[in-house]
This record gives C-alpha cells, sequence and structure tokens, in this order.
C-alpha cells in the first residue's frame, strides 16, 4: 500500500498534495471507505465521536470532510460475521482507507480478526490515510502508555512500518517533547514524534516527513526537527 500516517488528517496543502500524488487523481474523484473501529477501544471515545467521523462533522474534516466522491463505512468488528466474499469487493473497490483513532491495540486486534490485514499486501494501488491509532497501528510498537484498552497483551502492533510513532505533539498539555523522548527510548526503535500539521508519506519503502509544522526523530543516529518543547509528563493522548 501507499501510506499517508498523520497525526491529526490532512490539515494543510502539503499534507494534501502529498494525499492527491498518493492517489493520483483528485480527492473529487476517489472513493473512500472511513474505519472507525479504533475509537471503541479508547476511553475517550463513544457513539457520539463515531457518528461525527462518519457524518464528517467539522472536528473531522480533516479526515471524511476532504470532498470525496463517495464515503463509506468500514467497520471490522463487524466483518468476521459477514465473510470475505461479501466485505473484500467494497475493499478493492476503494481508492482510500481513512482509518482513525482511538487505541492502536484495538485496531491492530480487529485488523487481524477480520481478515483486513491479510487482504493488504494485495492492494498495492491502495492508500492508506492514518489519523493518530490510525497511522500507529502499522508500526512496530506503540509504547505501554498508548496502550488504553485492557484487553491488550502489550504494545506491539503490526510493523507494516520499521518505526514507531507518537502524535498529537504540544495538541494535549502531556504529549510533550520531553514525554516524547523517554516514550522513545522504551520503544527503541526509530521514532517519529510528530505534531498535527505533519503527516509522514511512505511509499515503496521510501519514507519521506511532509510537514508545514513540528516533527522529530529519535533513535536514528542522528536527529531531524523543527522547534520543540521540553516538559511534562508521559501521561499520553492518542486520540480520538
Amino acid at each position: 500500500m501507499k501510506l499517508l500516517l498523520t497525526s491529526g488528517g490532512v490539515t494543510n496543502p502539503s499534507i494534501r498534495s502529498a494525499l492527491v500524488g498518493l492517489l493520483g487523481k483528485p480527492i473529487e474523484e476517489c472513493n473512500a471507505l472511513c474505519v472507525p473501529t479504533a475509537q471503541w477501544g479508547h476511553p475517550m471515545c463513544g457513539p457520539r465521536s463515531v457518528r461525527g467521523l462518519i457524518a464528517a462533522e467539522p472536528d473531522w474534516r480533516h479526515l471524511p470532510g476532504l470532498g470525496w466522491a463517495s464515503l463509506g463505512v468500514l467497520e471490522l468488528t463487524a466483518l468476521p460475521t459477514i465473510g470475505a466474499e461479501r466485505w473484500e469487493p467494497w475493499v478493492r473497490d476503494a481508492d482510500v482507507l481513512l482509518v482513525d483513532g482511538g487505541d492502536a491495540t484495538y485496531l491492530c486486534h480487529w485488523m487481524r480478526e477480520s481478515g483486513l490485514h491479510g487482504l493488504l499486501t494485495s492492494l498495492p494501488d491502495m492508500v492508506w490515510v492514518g489519523v493518530s491509532a490510525g497511522s500507529m497501528v502499522l508500526t512496530p510498537r506503540i509504547g505501554s502508555s498508548f496502550v488504553h484498552w485492557p484487553s491488550a497483551p502489550d504494545d506491539q502492533t503490526l510493523a507494516v512500518v520499521d518505526f514507531s510513532i507518537f502524535p498529537h505533539l504540544d495538541a494535549f498539555p502531556t504529549n510533550t517533547l520531553a514525554a516524547a523522548e523517554r516514550w522513545a527510548a522504551e520503544v527503541a526503535v526509530p521514532a517519529y514524534v510528530i505534531d498535527e500539521q505533519t503527516a509522514i508519506k511512505v511509499v515503496d519503502g521510501t519514507v519521506e516527513v511532509v510537514s508545514e509544522g513540528t516533527w522529530k526523530l529519535f533513535n536514528a543516529g542522528s536527529v531531524a526537527a523543527g522547534a520543540s518543547q521540553t516538559s511534562g509528563d508521559p501521561v499520553f493522548t492518542d486520540g480520538p
């Protein structure tokens, strides 16, 4: 797949341009499926936030509210009960999966249980746009403080990419650069810290940061960064 991993969605012209480049055609000509599943695993989410996402309300304008030709819902918890012969064509007919935030370990569980994880390798032209946990689920680890689902066995996720992501830099009082540095020491893999104006584009294994904001890379021998702050405690917010 082609990946656009974000903290807050398509929030600025640079990220939007990157998305259009991945799609290969205007957003207005693309069919999208929205995946709300991660929300059910996070204590800050629930029926109202899921409705807000699906209805493309103003708080979600940076994901479902971009002007798609069509917008459908793919709820992963339902897929095991209806059979792959029914839902796989829906996925194959879509241009993009819009995967919302919540709890990444819960989303990881249902990616596997639903069969969607196994299907992804056969979708080379599919674009995955993740927000928060919807991005983190593709990483090897999310860090223990990002795990909110009580049934999660650990902080490991799908490892589609070989780096981890700390989202919402400075968007919440606890999501500071100092907290992110401690988190990076725990995950012990290359680790991107990104704010709401930053995305990570991955195509054929090539990683590119697209940003009009602040980001930083830890555990990679050298550090690339925008502006930073250094205060706060490592109690993190990853959704909704």
